[in-house]
């Protein structure tokens, strides 16, 4: 596990895991810097491999916050509506 400093805070396994994913999604970037051709419906346009995989992960981690905060709404209307009963 992660050593406490020496104010006793920790390094979360989510913060962990978001610096490990950050690192590996930096690396591939990197890596694929190369034009792609995406054909999507009636539109095609050609964009750098790495500004696509840039904005389909910050897309991603758009919707898994929208889903988040949905999913805490909901628990929360449910306790309220639980304590009124």
């Amino acid at each position: 596990m992660t050593e406490p400093s020496p104010d006793g805070a920790r390094i979360s396994g989510g913060v962990l895991a978001t610096l490990a994913g950050g690192g590996l999604l930096a690396v591939f970037m990197v890596q694929n810097t190369e034009n792609v051709t995406l054909h999507f419906l009636f539109w095609s346009f050609t964009w750098p491999l790495w500004l696509f995989t840039l904005t389909v992960a910050a897309l991603g981690a758009v919707v898994w916050l929208g889903v988040g905060v949905l999913r805490r709404h909901r628990r929360r209307q449910a306790r309220r509506d639980a304590r009124r009963e």
